[in-house]
């Protein structure tokens, strides 16, 4: 419920103008419903048009992407870069390929990468892109040809110290390698412009680890600080089955958890022994194969059908890795009367309002995505750095500065929710630690 009277005025605008944007309205009134008690202490916020400017992206850009597929037939794309907010540095945030992609959807993106990014206390500014290109069932040249048309395009509007993409769903090291290539062919140069890229050619170790292993040192360290527990001894429920949900099934079970779920837009697998990493990893990152794939090689597993299923199956903890809003109030409500304590968000906006407030009423720790799931953007934000001194850190270099990151998140955000009456709130004091920043440098560079 908005009370605060600029709050309300600004979020009635944004409603107006962007009514049928239901997952941007979404992400703008949960952060606007958490950040009204800061009002009260920063009248310069209000007095600088703060929230009107923040709500409105300091660029969109949208173009078709043609492309001609294996059997010379041509295909067209829709193609999207929303350049939100360059506050505290250049625009950072993710492509995604995927059929569900919208304006509506990569504003919502855009719009919660700008707190995350700011949360990681590296220089970054929000921003987000992507297309309606399903690259699942292509051939790697037809992949190729989509990647080199959508950077024919790009290319203009980033740079090194502009506008950093990385990779999201569906954008993986080989979308990146070609997207760079043609990046680095029609620009001359060689440059950090986008992260996620190969080692051999200035990636960072511990990039495709990093949204997963981040999850679960922001998760160990709420459980540590508000719970004085860990993951040891723990069953775990993640759905997904991409970068982030393998590598946080693996860090899990090495903090002493069985995870014993996965799951893809089709089904989910139960393994009561706990995920083979193994057969997962050669299923979903060297054959692009299917969950279900895993039931057939692991005899202790069964497959279900319907993806959203996964959150029937008893556990202490839940990691949601997969795509926004798959936990509605009913499925948050099952994982509570099947023992789920804590829920953690590997994806971008997981859960919805309803699912929330039933964490909430039901005393769940509950961290959410702009927080838990930074670990991929801090790391791209290191690989950056690494880009700009020439110079390639180890790979417990880069999980040790993660590790620092996402405990100095969860440390944050927790002074954030104490001085503004909130204690232990982790959602509520993402959202005021993220914006504070954020709204200091827009009011320092003036009314742009």
């Amino acid at each position: 419920m908005l009370t605060d009277e600029y709050v309300k005025r600004v979020y009635a605008q944004v409603e107006q103008r962007d009514g049928d944007q239901e997952e941007f309205l979404q992400a703008v009134r949960e952060v606007f419903e958490t950040i009204e008690p800061v009002f009260k202490d920063h009248p310069q916020y209000e007095a600088s048009g703060v929230l009107e400017r923040l709500v409105e992206p300091e660029r969109v850009v949208k173009f078709r992407v043609p492309w001609v597929d294996d059997e010379g037939h041509v295909q067209v794309n829709r193609g999207y870069r929303v350049q939100f907010n360059s506050a505290i540095g250049p625009y950072k945030g993710g492509l995604r390929f995927h059929p569900t992609v919208t304006e509506a959807v990569i504003k919502f993106l855009g719009f919660e990468q700008i707190f995350k990014n700011s949360l990681t206390g590296l220089p970054m500014g929000g921003g987000k892109g992507g297309s309606d290109f399903n690259p699942k069932g292509r051939s790697d040249a037809e992949v190729m040809r989509f990647c080199q048309s959508f950077m024919t395009e790009l290319q203009r509007h980033i740079g090194q110290f502009t506008d950093v993409p990385a990779g999201d769903i569906n954008v993986g090291a080989r979308e990146i390698g070609y997207l760079f290539g043609q990046y680095k062919r029609l620009r001359n140069e060689f440059s950090g412009v986008l992260t996620g890229k190969g080692l051999e050619f200035g990636g960072s170790l511990t990039r495709t680890e990093a949204t997963g292993y981040g999850l679960c040192y922001y998760t160990q360290e709420a459980l540590r600080v508000l719970r004085h527990d860990s993951f040891k001894g723990k069953t775990v429920v993640v759905s997904g089955s991409g970068n982030v949900a393998i590598f946080a099934i693996e860090k899990a079970t090495q903090l002493g958890a069985k995870v014993i779920t996965a799951s893809d837009s089709n089904g989910y697998v139960v393994d009561p022994n706990g995920i083979d990493l193994e057969v997962l990893k050669d299923i979903k990152l060297n054959k692009r194969g299917r969950v279900s794939e895993y039931a057939e090689r692991v005899p202790s597993a069964t497959y279900h059908e319907g993806c959203r299923g996964v959150w029937s199956v008893k556990c202490d903890i839940a990691l949601p890795c997969a795509t926004q809003n798959e936990i509605n109030g009913n499925e948050a409500q099952m994982l509570i009367d099947n023992g789920c304590t804590v829920v953690c968000e590997g994806s971008n906006m997981p859960s919805t309002p309803e699912a929330i407030e039933v964490y909430k009423s039901n005393n769940v720790l509950y961290g959410p995505a702009k927080a838990a799931n930074a670990g991929g953007v801090a790391v791209s934000g290191l690989e950056m750095s690494q880009n700009s001194i020439r110079l390639g850190w180890t790979f417990d270099e880069v999980d040790a500065r993660l590790k620092g990151i996402m405990e100095s998140i969860v440390a944050n955000s927790l002074a954030a929710a104490k001085k503004y009456g909130h204690e232990g709130d982790l959602m509520q004091g993402a959202n005021i630690a993220g914006f504070i920043k954020v709204a200091d440098a827009m009011v320092a560079q003036g009314i742009i």
